[in-house]
């Protein structure tokens, strides 16, 4: 009996030593529990306001890029529109001139707008802007440099200069 109360007795020592650095890690390490959970808790609340940022970010382009689809889409009509008035007026001023020609040389200019608006590349885009003015101007001066009596045998030379090229 004296042996086990020796050792309990040694452990119990052992114990009572050992208490306060028990005691002191049993702290740090709620301490430190606290501490991480805390330093959790601020990055939680700032990838939650970071989330939030982009979020409202996201949305605010969203919202600019369908206003500016939306006026590409009314840009894209009006240039539609103005191609349609110039075969109308390329019909009007060459009479003589054959249906599929006038429609030709009006495929040809929607066909110039495609290559333009459908570009991805800047300077494929202004290459393709510039055929199309250039093309235009043409159809443009065809049309003012004919006479408005219509002559028989006058064809718009410089438009179809442009798509023999």
């Amino acid at each position: 009996m004296d042996c086990f109360l020796a050792v309990r007795t040694q452990h119990l020592n052992w114990q009572l030593r050992t208490h306060d650095e028990k005691m002191r890690l049993k702290t740090a390490r709620a301490l430190s529990e606290k501490a991480l959970q805390e330093k959790l808790q601020k990055q939680q609340l700032a990838l939650e306001q970071e989330l939030a940022l982009l979020k409202t970010k996201h949305k605010a382009e969203l919202t600019m890029l369908r206003i500016k689809n939306k006026q590409d889409i009314s840009d894209y009509r009006e240039y539609l529109d103005s191609l349609d008035q110039l075969k109308i007026s390329i019909t009007h001023k060459y009479r003589h001139l054959p249906e599929a020609l006038a429609f030709t040389i009006h495929h040809h200019a929607k066909h110039l707008l495609n290559q333009m608006w459908e570009a991805d590349d800047l300077q494929q885009k202004i290459n393709s802007e510039l055929q199309l003015i250039q093309f235009m101007t043409s159809i443009n001066e065809d049309i003012r440099s004919a006479p408005a009596s219509g002559s028989a045998d006058l064809l718009p030379l410089k438009t179809l200069e442009l798509l023999n090229k």
